[in-house]
């Protein structure tokens, strides 16, 4: 007797495991194998692969002098526009500073009385001849990109000085201030805008004022 109960005991252990085993896989709780670990780091979302371009940026000479020509236009107050050209050298004293020294000539055009008057020349010598020692400072240093493999550095900068005009026969005491732009083509060779105001008393048509004598001029420059 007491052999029967164990042996229904054991059906009834066995058909109750197989239910709970059926019930599990029925309701999706079954022992599924856990997905593999990701190789990620935690918080890290995207792995971004960004492709470095190679870029040639040419700088500036080691050299310190800079030596170069230039042409332009000069406006002579009360005697009207023509081309002016000159030579400048400069110093780099330090990445910001630098002196220059600047020879420049232009001529003089006829005044409205001299045109009216039938040809009658207030002077004979009509050549504007100007000598300058400026100081000059980079303000605003830069880099501009052409195309996506090439870089020119830049350099904004202001400049004034001192100097002597050569006009009507007769030496002026001159002052001059301006602002240019420097754009390295190479190492070594540079090309530079240039704008300057050039004031010197002069009492030619009678009467002593201070003019002002407006210069604009694109020059190429290499640094030795």
């Amino acid at each position: 007797m007491e052999s029967r109960f164990r042996v229904l005991f054991l059906i009834t252990c066995v058909i109750m495991l197989s239910g709970c085993a059926a019930t599990k896989n029925l309701f999706g709780i079954g022992d599924d194998e856990a997905p593999p670990p990701s190789s990620a780091p935690p918080g890290e979302v995207v792995d971004p692969q960004v492709e470095r371009r190679e870029i040639k940026e040419p700088a500036i000479d080691r050299e310190d002098f800079e030596i170069g020509v230039f042409a332009g236009i000069m406006n002579i107050e009360d005697f009207g526009s023509d081309a002016s050209y000159g030579v400048r050298i400069a110093y780099h004293v330090t990445e910001g500073f630098f002196v220059e020294a600047t020879a420049g000539q232009s001529e003089a055009s006829l005044t409205s009385f001299e045109v009216l008057s039938g040809g009658a020349l207030l002077f004979e010598d009509r050549t504007l001849t100007y000598y300058n020692l400026n100081l000059g400072y980079n303000v605003l240093p830069g880099e501009v990109f052409v195309g996506e493999g090439r870089a020119y550095n830049t350099h904004f900068y202001l400049i004034a000085g001192l100097g002597s005009t050569n006009f009507a026969d007769d030496d002026r005491f001159t002052v001059n201030f301006g602002a240019g732009f420097r754009f390295l083509l190479t190492d070594s060779v540079a090309i530079r805008l240039d704008f300057r105001d050039h004031l010197f008393d002069s009492d030619i048509l009678g009467r002593e004022k201070t003019t002002h004598n407006l210069e604009g001029t694109i020059g190429v420059t290499m640094f030795f």
